[in-house]
């Protein structure tokens, strides 16, 4: 399929994303694992989920809830209980489940309903009257995700419960055609994002901005839900702590952001790395080294070659820092993603050289790579999301990283623009003539052999270069 980009509408003169082709497909698909697999029924309180099975929705703020839940019987259509008024919604509105199979119906909450209320027995008996009905009782039931109390009293009123998550990842791992032009279009969603983000960075921006500056691009142009911006500058960026602060970026900083939000429940992850100002060389120098371990791996990718395939080209821990490959998992790293940011398959040195798993046509993962300056405090970090094809792998991922990006507006000193290449700290930057009494800018390698942008020193400064 040719992976084309839309709009956010849907139009009468030109066939986009077909959302009903969508349900169909998703659901099929998760028929047919069911069917091959030794499970009577699927149980799913996931909403992420309970989406590819039911294609509905109620907001964000029931993803952590396992409030809802779905049950898909083998051979036959999901019955879906909701939370109250929402089982009337989607009679009113989601024709596709049919007749009677959207229910109202509503788990513990996480524990906040007391035990003594009985919920966690009302759904068991749900489950339980639903499985009787197709003489599947005495067949395994796999489950995603569940509360304890749920769990128990599913067992009590003799539901035989197992592992439901490999059969859902499994059916989710290879996407259809407008799995993939959702995920496109929600990465052409961030390209923006992070085109604003580079015209805004300057000394005095801080982490919070550029956090609240992505949501607001995002949601303007239909984003469904931010996930998280991951904003990272400075001396933070070494260990990566993977969470946001209100830290001001100054000049020479690194600045690495990852966005994950979702177009229509389809995610992205995608990390940039900038420089505030300008970039030292040890930070230059280890931006091309983490894009080579990317492009190195990018390289692998086709249908046929393995997860263990694509971690081996990758460094063992202790060669960037790191004690093991549990201290350093999710630096060098790659995941699919979909509905949510981490599905199958997954690409690292902890588990993928032993437990390799195959690439097919038509997954869509992330691969994302980092690597520490030697300044000991300076970082890189990028990630390209692509698409498995027939011959190879497309990038969905755009905006422009094959080399370091330095944001912030043009200096000028008395001889010209500020080189783009120094070190964070002016004294630095600088060649004494102490015979003289002066001191003159040092111009980068770069710039001396007419590659670079750096302005010409005094003269006299010349043989000090």
């Amino acid at each position: 399929m040719s992976i084309h980009s839309y709009g956010v509408q849907g139009v009468d003169w030109e066939e986009r994303i077909r959302f009903d082709r969508l349900r169909d497909e998703r659901l099929a698909r998760v028929r047919k694992i069911l069917d091959e697999s030794s499970l009577g029924a699927l149980l799913c309180f996931d909403m992420n989920n309970v989406r590819y099975i039911t294609a509905t929705h109620i907001g964000t703020w029931a993803q952590d809830k396992l409030a809802r839940f779905c049950l898909l019987p083998r051979n036959e259509k999901p019955v879906m209980w909701d939370f109250g008024s929402a089982a009337r919604h989607h009679q009113l509105h989601n024709p596709w489940l049919g007749e009677g199979r959207s229910r109202a119906g509503i788990s513990t909450m996480r524990g906040a309903m007391s035990p003594q209320s009985g919920r966690a027995e009302a759904v068991a008996e749900k489950i339980r009257a639903e499985l009787a009905e197709h003489d599947l009782l005495g067949e395994p039931v796999g489950i995603d995700a569940v509360e304890p109390e749920v769990l128990f009293a599913l067992q009590k009123a003799g539901v035989q419960v197992v592992d439901g998550q490999q059969v859902m990842q499994e059916a989710r791992m290879i996407k259809t055609q407008d799995e993939i032009l959702l995920l496109n279009q929600a990465c052409s969603m961030v390209d923006m994002a992070y085109d604003h983000l580079y015209q805004a960075m300057r000394p005095g921006f801080r982490e919070s901005d550029a956090v609240a500056l992505a949501n607001k691009v995002l949601y303007e142009a239909g984003s469904e839900f931010v996930e998280g911006v991951n904003a990272i500058s400075g001396e933070r960026c070494n260990p990566h702590p993977h969470v946001f602060s209100d830290r001001a970026m100054r000049p020479g900083d690194p600045a690495y952001f990852d966005i994950l939000h979702s177009y229509n429940g389809y995610r992205t992850c995608y990390y940039r790395t900038f420089a505030v100002g300008g970039a030292s060389r040890a930070l230059i120098d280890a931006y091309k080294r983490c894009r080579y371990l990317l492009d190195a791996a990018i390289a692998l990718i086709r249908p046929g070659a393995t997860t263990a395939d694509v971690a081996s080209v990758w460094p063992k821990a202790q060669e960037f820092g790191f004690a093991n490959e549990e201290d350093a998992f999710a630096l060098q790293f790659g995941h699919g993603i979909g509905l949510t940011i981490w599905e199958k398959p997954v690409f690292s040195r902890l588990v993928s050289l032993d437990h390799p798993e195959v690439i097919q046509e038509g997954m869509v993962f992330a691969l994302e790579t980092f690597w520490p300056s030697t300044d000991g405090w300076s970082a890189a970090r990028i990630e390209e999301e692509l698409v498995v094809t027939a011959t190879g792998c497309e990038v969905i991922t755009r905006f422009p990283a094959e080399d370091l990006l330095v944001a912030g507006r043009p200096m000028y000193t008395t001889g010209g623009a500020l080189p783009m290449e120094r070190e964070v700290t002016s004294d630095r930057n600088t060649i004494l003539d102490h015979e003289a009494g002066l001191a003159y800018p040092r111009i980068p390698t770069s710039a001396s052999n007419g590659t670079g942008n750096g302005h010409v020193a005094d003269p006299g400064a010349s043989s000090l270069i």
